[in-house]
C-alpha cells in the first residue's frame, strides 16, 4: 500500500473515531439531562386532584405500572387468579377471586357468628380494593361503618370535604357514617394523592389513624410527640405509606374511630394486652360463647419483626422496586409479590440465582403452611371442646375453668388469625410467625385442659 493511501485510511479512521466519540458524548449528555428531568409538567397538580389519570399525564411511567395492579397472577400461596362469577343484580362482576371459605371450611368455624364466615375471598390487587369491599357479601350481613373505607379507597379528598379542609375532623366524620352511604363519595382505589404531596411529590402520611398509631407506638420507645411527617426518614416513609393500611386495627367507641392498638407495642402479645385492658371484643363466638377478636391485615407489625426490616429494607424496596426507564430511575407502582419480580425485587441485594431465591422463599412458605395447619387443627379442637357449654352464662354461674377456657380460645384464635391474616405466608418474619403459631397451639392445649377440668368437676 502506498504511503498516500495509508495516510488517507488513517485520517478516515480517526475521523470515524471522532464522530463515534462525539455521538457517545452527546448521548451521555442527553441521558444525564434526562436523568435530571424526572418528569415533564404537562398539567398542574394540586392538592384537590385525586384522579390518578391526571397525575399520570406528568408521570406516565408510574401510572402505566399502577394500572397493572388489575392483573390477577397467583403465586403458590398468595395473589389471585380470575375466578368466573355469575353476575347478579347485587354483584355485577363477571370475574372475582376464589372463595377461601370453600378452600378451608375451618375458617367458617373460627369466625362463626361473624360476617367473615359468610364471605372471605382471596385478596386481589389494589385496582379492586374499593370494588371488592363494596360488593362483598359481608355488606349484606352487617351494617358496616364508614371506617371500613379508610383502607379501601382514596380517602384524602373525602376527609377534606367532610372536615371542611380539616383532615382529622373529616376522618372522624367519615368513620361514623354508614359505609354504604359514605362509599358513594369514593371515586378511586388508593391514588397518588394518598401517599404523595402534590407540590413536590414527597411521600407523606394522610391517614389520621396512622398518625396517631405511630405516635403511640413511638411513645413506647421513649420518643414523645412523634410527628411522622416531620421526623421520619425517607426510607422509613417508604414503609410507612404502606403501613397506613396494612395493619391491625379496630373501631373504637360509638364514633367507630379507626384505631391502631399500638400504645403497648406492635407485637401480638402487646396488642392482645391492649384489647384485654380495653375489654374489647369483635363478637361472641356462636359455638362457644367466648368473647373473641378478628385480626385484620397486620403486615406492618409482622414485617417489623423480620430480618429485612432490621436491615433497613422498606416495603417498597421489594413490592415496588426501582426500574430503569432510559436514564431515569423510576419506582414501579405495580404493587405485587416479589416472587413475581425476583430480578428487581430480590437480586438487587441478593447476588444469588433467581431459582435459588425462589426455592428459599417457597421452602419458608411450605414450612409455614404445615405449621399453620397444626395450629389451626388445635384451635378447632378447642372450639369443639367448648361447644357443649356455649350457653353457660358465667355472669349467673361463675366458673374459673370455663372462663379460662374461653379466654384461652380468645388468645389462641387471635394469635392464629394474626399470622393467618398477614399476607406473606410467613415470609415477612418466619421465626416470629412460627413463635406465634406455637403460642397459639399452647393456648389451645391449655384451653382444652381447662374444659376437661370443668367437665371433671361437674
Amino acid at each position: 500500500m502506498s504511503p498516500t493511501k495509508r495516510n488517507l485510511l488513517i485520517v478516515a479512521g480517526m475521523t470515524l473515531l471522532t464522530v463515534i466519540a462525539a455521538a457517545l458524548l452527546v448521548n451521555i449528555f442527553e441521558r444525564k439531562q434526562e436523568g435530571k428531568q424526572t418528569f415533564y409538567r404537562v398539567v398542574e397538580i394540586t392538592d384537590d386532584i385525586e384522579d390518578p389519570a391526571i397525575w399520570g399525564k406528568n408521570f406516565p411511567h408510574q401510572y402505566e405500572s399502577y394500572l397493572k395492579s388489575s392483573d390477577m397472577t397467583r403465586t403458590k400461596y398468595g395473589g389471585s387468579e380470575a375466578f368466573p362469577h355469575l353476575p347478579t343484580s347485587k354483584d355485577p362482576r363477571t370475574f372475582t377471586s376464589v372463595q377461601k371459605l370453600d378452600e378451608d371450611p375451618r375458617l367458617k368455624v373460627m369466625w362463626n357468628g361473624y360476617a367473615f364466615s359468610k364471605d372471605f375471598r382471596e385478596e386481589r390487587g389494589h385496582a379492586y380494593m374499593l370494588l371488592d369491599q363494596e360488593l362483598t357479601e359481608r355488606q349484606e350481613v352487617v351494617k358496616q361503618p364508614g371506617a371500613c373505607l379508610n383502607c379501601h379507597a382514596s380517602t384524602y379528598s373525602i376527609y377534606k370535604k367532610l372536615g371542611n379542609g380539616d383532615l382529622e375532623k373529616g376522618f372522624h366524620e367519615m368513620n361514623k357514617i354508614p359505609y354504604k352511604e359514605v362509599s358513594k363519595m369514593a371515586k378511586h382505589p388508593v391514588s397518588c394523592i394518598d401517599c404523595h404531596d402534590a407540590k413536590d411529590m414527597s411521600l407523606r402520611i394522610t391517614r389520621p389513624a396512622f398518625l396517631e398509631g405511630i405516635k403511640a407506638f413511638k411513645a413506647t420507645q421513649g420518643i414523645k410527640e412523634y410527628d411522622v411527617n416531620k421526623m421520619a426518614s425517607r426510607q422509613e416513609m417508604r414503609t410507612y405509606v404502606c403501613a397506613q393500611c396494612h395493619v391491625e386495627y379496630y373501631f373504637k367507641g360509638d364514633g367507630k374511630t379507626l384505631t391502631y392498638p399500638w400504645s403497648k407495642g406492635i407485637k401480638v402479645e402487646e396488642i392482645i394486652a391492649y384489647y384485654d385492658q380495653e375489654k374489647f371484643k369483635d363478637w361472641i363466638h356462636k359455638d362457644t360463647g367466648a368473647s373473641v377478636l378478628k385480626a385484620q391485615h397486620p403486615e406492618f407489625e409482622m414485617f417489623s419483626q423480620g430480618t429485612h426490616a432490621r436491615a433497613g429494607v422498606a416495603c417498597t424496596d421489594c413490592h415496588m422496586p426501582y426500574q430503569r426507564v432510559g436514564a431515569m430511575k423510576v419506582t414501579d407502582h405495580w404493587v405485587r409479590s416479589p416472587l413475581l419480580n425476583i430480578n428487581r425485587a430480590c437480586q438487587t441485594c441478593h447476588n444469588v440465582p433467581e431459582k435459588e431465591l425462589a426455592d428459599r422463599a417457597n421452602a419458608i412458605q411450605d414450612r409455614h403452611h404445615k405449621l399453620r395447619d397444626v395450629a389451626f387443627d388445635a384451635l378447632i379442637d378447642l372450639i369443639n371442646a367448648l361447644k357443649p357449654y356455649k350457653d353457660v352464662d358465667l355472669t349467673k354461674t361463675p366458673n374459673k375453668d370455663l372462663e379460662a377456657a374461653r379466654n384461652f380460645q380468645r388468645h389462641a384464635q387471635f394469635m392464629f388469625d394474626f399470622v393467618e391474616a398477614e399476607n406473606s405466608t410467613g415470609f415477612h418474619a418466619p421465626q416470629e410467625s412460627a413463635r406465634i403459631f406455637g403460642e397459639s397451639i399452647d393456648n389451645s392445649r391449655k384451653g382444652i385442659m381447662a374444659v376437661q377440668r370443668y367437665k371433671d368437676k361437674k
